[in-house]
């Protein structure tokens, strides 16, 4: 730490991505990229306006915004496009967290949340998740806080009902209700319909998992006009042009290209339940998931263990040092064959642990 640091910085821990190591060629199951190159005309679109580089994008994404409201179902002015979501997350606890709003969200989540939390000095309370890692919606019911929730959750995959979410976002009409749905094309049901009804109920996703697009860096904040003319006011006093012009293109030819990347959607849910199915076959407890991942743990090899060890033959999978969740694993559901080469790899393993 240099002596310039802010000193009002000097305690933040700073999320920990996940590893992208390039000293050999790994099959990558940890940070929950689709295995699925984007659509035809994704590529193209991208290629087209990347001869424009030298013009800066347009600080609105008008027609990128329009394309996803009417994708969404919603009016224009209730879409904000951001530099991934984390841009999107970062707007909103800027925008709506203080000394005065704290927040509340599970102790077990996306590692962001209690980040931004630290950096912009928002009081926040964890509320701990069950045993089976299922959120109890009645901390959450007149919570009197902003309330975070990710739907579904990560790194566990479990989801809550939209009725459920709903109740929630009800029963705090005072306070703004965030729901983080990176993953809710994966099984989920998404809330954006809610914010045609309710003004305190703010929805963000990503271009990242279920779009193919975790390189372009595209998400998205839909809400009532008022919370998104907010968040634009953080946006033009930090990065007015945070979508950049190849990136807002290929959303474009993505969403309308949207057959492409349900049926992707599909392919990877088949996959997640059959990968599933076979390591509880060989003993594994597994987490119902409704996400491109699963949250899993061995009784005969520790989570550590079987990180390290898949990792030594070119499989990557996320492991977590956390108390409560370092057993497990979160492996990402990519292609059959890649899913054949992990289980291949991860009965290796547990053979030489019982031998």
């Amino acid at each position: 730490m240099s002596k310039f640091f802010s000193g009002r910085h000097a305690a933040l821990t700073p999320y920990t991505p996940g590893e992208q190591p390039q000293d050999m060629q790994y099959v990558k199951l940890n940070t929950n990229e689709s295995p699925f190159p984007p659509s035809k005309g994704v590529l193209e679109a991208a290629l087209r306006e990347a001869g424009k580089l030298q013009l800066y994008s347009d600080p609105t994404s008008a027609v990128l915004g329009r394309k996803m409201a009417q994708h969404m179902g919603v009016a224009p002015e209730m879409v904000l496009m951001t530099n991934g979501s984390d841009e999107a997350l970062y707007y909103a606890f800027m925008a709506f967290g203080d000394e005065q709003h704290p927040m509340v969200f599970p102790d077990i989540t996306y590692g962001f949340y209690p980040v931004y939390a630290d950096l912009f000095h928002i009081p926040y309370e964890e509320k701990p998740l069950a045993e089976d890692f299922s959120i109890n919606p009645a901390e959450y019911i007149g919570a009197g806080k902003t309330v975070v929730i990710a739907n579904p959750n990560a790194p566990t995959g479990r989801c809550l009902p939209l009725c459920v979410i709903e109740d929630i976002v009800k029963s705090n009409p005072e306070n703004l209700v965030l729901i983080d749905e990176a993953y809710v094309d994966f099984g989920g049901e998404s809330a954006v319909p809610l914010t045609l009804r309710y003004d305190n109920l703010l929805v963000v996703g990503t271009f990242s998992k279920s779009r193919s697009m975790a390189g372009a860096r595209l998400g998205y904040a839909i809400g009532n006009p008022a919370l998104i003319a907010d968040m634009n006011t953080v946006k033009y006093s930090l990065n007015p042009y945070n979508v950049n012009r190849v990136t807002a293109a290929a959303g474009v030819a993505a969403l309308e290209e949207d057959d492409y990347y349900r049926a992707n959607c599909q392919t990877i849910m088949e996959n997640r339940e059959w990968t599933a199915q076979q390591l509880e076959s060989l003993g594994f407890d597994v987490i119902p998931s409704k996400t491109n991942f699963l949250f899993a743990r061995s009784a005969a090899v520790s989570g550590e263990t079987l990180y390290l060890e898949l990792k030594k033959r070119g499989v990557l999978v996320r492991h977590f040092t956390a108390e409560r969740i370092r057993e497990y694993n979160r492996i990402t559901i990519g292609t059959r064959e890649q899913m054949e080469l992990f289980l291949e790899k991860t009965k290796e393993i547990l053979k030489e642990a019982n031998a």
